[in-house]
């Protein structure tokens, strides 16, 4: 039985979602904000128009600093704005 328990688990796990992002602040204590920039077409016109959407995210060490490309993770919800955790910093800022 735990066998199945642990199969079930570890196909949640290649489900999450992920996003590659700039953190746009990280004043918090183990949080960062970091934004998401994504490309989308009308659906009338068929331009190109840029969405934005702004994530907190948890930073265990305060490793990423403001301006860092990172990639972020869901997550279960750890506080009641977090959703989200750093998996990676991608690149540092300059």
């Amino acid at each position: 039985m735990n066998e199945v328990m642990e199969n079930t688990m570890q196909e949640e796990l290649k489900h999450r979602k992920q996003r590659t992002g700039i953190v746009i602040s990280d004043k918090m204590d183990q949080t960062v904000s970091v934004l998401v920039e994504r490309i989308v077409t009308h659906s009338q016109f068929f331009k190109q128009i840029k969405r934005q959407s702004k994530f907190m995210a948890h930073n265990e060490n305060n490793d990423a600093k403001m301006g860092d490309r990172v990639l972020i993770e869901e997550t279960r919800p750890l506080s009641k704005l977090k959703r989200w955790r750093i998996v990676e910093i991608i690149e540092r800022a300059k």
